[in-house]
This record gives structure tokens, C-alpha cells and sequence, in this order.
């Protein structure tokens, strides 16, 4: 079982609402332009149709809102940047059907040009530095670029940080969760965070924290992680995001199974009585080992606040391992019950995008013999 973390940025630009001289095309580059951005492999990309490719508004528009210089806040990794453009152009060659009448656009040539020329790093040392990435959380109806929600992060997309935490990239399964919260299922199964105290366990990256805060509505968001390099990031994304301004998330470092009672966590309920703890368990869930110390800090969260409830959303590579995880909640009085939302087929993704093969569960649970309406208080 592996869990991560999620956040969320601006709406993007509505300079960036794709061009509608072709029939179609603009289904085609809102769903081109949100996975350039999550940096996607150029394998999983949904290039858009040769007869886009051609037209010149559809090249100035690929041009000025992901590959123009200085102009956009979040770019991707310039070595990212050119293999998608080194490849794009390619195909827009492939595409032209008369030299005399289709062409490249000069601006592509000489962004290709110039990131060829520059002096950029070998993939195993990029991969070790920190990029932007931009997640988007679209429906077939809402595919318009300027009304998704968005989230942009700073992460190590080599996944390791220095202390060997996972918790500096987003993983599949706070995607997944993500698209819960934002769903009408969240709201109908009383999941909504409008207005209300959250706290996230092992927050990583921030996206969950981000999302509730920025996107759903909620009071405060207190978002936690064991890892100080984490938490450091974690507050870097919360300033990317413009959430610093508002005060309406904290970053703290909180180690699970240690004694919640005379600590930073005591006062937090007192100023932010918590409604909705969501525990993004990551690589630990992996380490039987772990899983007592995440349950004893889930036992005393449900002693300070018996009425709050739980939100799991757990990628299960190990079926043992979560089989350990649930024998552990119910010795200590926990209750879980799956919740029903079902990975869609990536190839059915608008945004975000993430690998639909392994399983991923979200589990809500709650303390036995308190109601079973998480915000009942």
C-alpha cells in the first residue's frame, strides 16, 4: 500500500483558451496543453490531429502558451521542454501536405533552435533537480482551460529526497483522491470540506492540504509531515500558491506515534477543531513497522476529536500490507469502509493523469461507536 499528496495554483491565463477555427482542435490542445504541463512521458502525450498541426493559429497558439520564453510563471524543465518540442515539430512535418501552401512556424524553429544550443543539463542530473509540475482536474463537460482548478508544485520528480523521504513528489493515489473531493460523490457521502477544519497526515507535497484550502473551501488546513525538507517544501508550495497570504494553511512537523497530548497538536484543536484528517501513509505503509505508529496517532486524534473522520486513499501494491494496516485499526476500535469511486481507464483521463493498473482504494474511518456522519460534532 503507497499514498502521497496534492495542491493547487491559479486558473490559467484565458489568453491560453485554445483557438476554435478548427472543428474539434480545442478538445485536442486543452488536453495536449494539461498533460505538457503534468510532464507527461512523450509516449502517454495525446498529440493533437495532423489538420491541427498544420494550421498557423494552431502553431502561434502552441508557441505562446507552452513553449514562448519568460512569459509563463510555472515552465517545465527546459530538457522536458525541448524532447516535446524536438518531437512536436517532427510531427509537423509529417503532417504538411503542401511545402508550398503548410509550413513551421519560425517562432517553434527558433525556441527549438535555442534550447538545442543551450547548455542544458544530462537527464540523470535533471532528474535530481526540482521542476514545476501543473495538475489539472477537468471533466469531458469542463474542458476549457480557463475554468479548470489547477494546482502547480515544486517537486523532485526523482522521488527520493535527501533523507529518503517520498514526500517531495505527488503520487497517484492523492490524484485519485483528489478527484474524489472534487467530485459530487464527496459532498453526497458528507465529505465536503466547505468550511471546515482539515489535517493531513504525511501531507508531502501539499495537494491534498492546497486543494481543500484553496479549491473546496475549507476553514483551515493543517498540513503535516514527518520530514523537515518536506515540510520546507511543503510551505514553498503553499507560496507558489498564494496561500501564505491568507494564513488559511500551516505547515508543522508532526512524527506519527509520538504522544499528541502537551504538544503543538492540543492547541491546534483548540483554535481549529479538526472535522477531517486525511493521512497520506506513502512509501511507510510499505514497512509493516510503520503502520502501528500511523494508528497510534490516528487512536489519539480520535481521543481529542471522537466525532472527526478519516479519509485513506492508499495505492495497494501489497495486499498483505494493507490487510496488516486494517487488523491494526480494528484491535484499536477503527472502523473502515471502503468508498466507492473507482479508478477511471487512463486513457479516459482528462486531468490529472495517472496509472489506472495498480488498485487504489480510499477508505473513510471512523471511531467505533460515534456517528457515522463525520461532522456531526
Amino acid at each position: 500500500m503507497t499514498v502521497s499528496s496534492l495542491l493547487f495554483v491559479e486558473d490559467a491565463p484565458p489568453s491560453c483558451e485554445p483557438p476554435s477555427a478548427l472543428p474539434g482542435s480545442e478538445y485536442q490542445l486543452n488536453l495536449f496543453h494539461r498533460q505538457y504541463f503534468q510532464l507527461l512521458d512523450l509516449d502517454s502525450l495525446a498529440w493533437p490531429e495532423a489538420k491541427s498541426l498544420r494550421d498557423p493559429i494552431v502553431q502561434a497558439w502552441l508557441y505562446e502558451c507552452m513553449f514562448k520564453p519568460d512569459v509563463l510563471d510555472f515552465p517545465p524543465p527546459e530538457r522536458y521542454q525541448m524532447r516535446v518540442l524536438k518531437a512536436l515539430v517532427a510531427r509537423i512535418e509529417d503532417a504538411i501536405v503542401d511545402p508550398e501552401e503548410d509550413g513551421i512556424s519560425d517562432d517553434l524553429m527558433s525556441c527549438l533552435s535555442f534550447l538545442l544550443a543551450s547548455d542544458l543539463p544530462p537527464e540523470s542530473t535533471a532528474a535530481q533537480q526540482r521542476s514545476y509540475v501543473t495538475y489539472s482536474h477537468t471533466s469531458d463537460e469542463d474542458m476549457h482551460v480557463k475554468s479548470t482548478k489547477q494546482v502547480t508544485l515544486l517537486e523532485w520528480r526523482s522521488v527520493l529526497g535527501s533523507s529518503g523521504t517520498t514526500g517531495l513528489r505527488t503520487w497517484e493515489a492523492a490524484l485519485h483522491l483528489g478527484s474524489y473531493l472534487l467530485s459530487s460523490h464527496a459532498g453526497h457521502n458528507g465529505f465536503a470540506t466547505a468550511s471546515k477544519n482539515v489535517v493531513e497526515l504525511g501531507a508531502g507535497t501539499g495537494y491534498v492540504s492546497v486543494l481543500c484550502a484553496k479549491h473546496l473551501g475549507a476553514r483551515h488546513v493543517t498540513a503535516t509531515d514527518g520530514a523537515d525538507e518536506v515540510v520546507e517544501a511543503l510551505a514553498l508550495n503553499s507560496f507558489i500558491n498564494k496561500l501564505d497570504e491568507r494564513k488559511v494553511l500551516e505547515p508543522k512537523v508532526l512524527q506519527w506515534g509520538s504522544s499528541l497530548v502537551g504538544s503543538w497538536v492540543e492547541e491546534d484543536i483548540a483554535d481549529y477543531p479538526y472535522d477531517l484528517v486525511s493521512p497520506l501513509t506513502k512509501h511507510k505503509t510499505y514497512d509493516e513497522a510503520a503502520i502501528p505508529s500511523l494508528v497510534s496517532t490516528l487512536s489519539d486524534l480520535f481521543k481529542l476529536r471522537p466525532a472527526l473522520c478519516v479519509l485513506i486513499s492508499a495505492t495497494v501494491r501489497n495486499e498483505k500490507t494493507f490487510r496488516v494496516f486494517e487488523y491494526a485499526c480494528k484491535r484499536n476500535h477503527l472502523d473502515i469502509v471502503d468508498v466507492d469511486f473507482p479508478v477511471v481507464p487512463k486513457h479516459l483521463h482528462r486531468g490529472p493523469f495517472y496509472a489506472s493498473k495498480v488498485p487504489i482504494r480510499i477508505v473513510s474511518i471512523t471511531h467505533r461507536g460515534e456517528s457515522r456522519d463525520p461532522f456531526a460534532l
